[in-house]
This record gives C-alpha cells, sequence and structure tokens, in this order.
C-alpha cells in the first residue's frame, strides 16, 4: 500500500519523537523515492532541526 503525502508527513513527524518500524522506514523510503514535494519537506525540517541546535547552542 503506498503512503499518501500525508501520511508521509505523519510519518516523518513520528519519526522526531519516536523510533519507526522498519515497515515504516520502507514505506516512507519508497515515498520519498517519488515525491519531490516530501523530499523538499525533509529538508525544511532538518534545517530547522540544525537551526534550533544551533541556537540552543549558542544560549
Amino acid at each position: 500500500m503506498r503512503l499518501t503525502c500525508k501520511q508521509a508527513a505523519a510519518l516523518l513527524s513520528q519519526g522526531l519523537d519516536r523510533k519507526l518500524s522498519p515497515w515504516e522506514r520502507t514505506r516512507l523510503r519508497l515515498h520519498l523515492l517519488a515525491c519531490d514535494a516530501c523530499r523538499n519537506f525533509v529538508k525544511q525540517i532538518e534545517f530547522i532541526r540544525r537551526a534550533i541546535r544551533r541556537v540552543a547552542d549558542r544560549g
């Protein structure tokens, strides 16, 4: 069963708080191979996480 972008975004968000199961990771990887929009979303999440870490390190 193929993930929708909404489901992929939910898994990406959940993956910040918990370890995804092997099945979830596989489904997410397959979706990301085919979806430019979700790959861009991943880049945005990573950028925000790096920015937050830098701010936290300074404070």
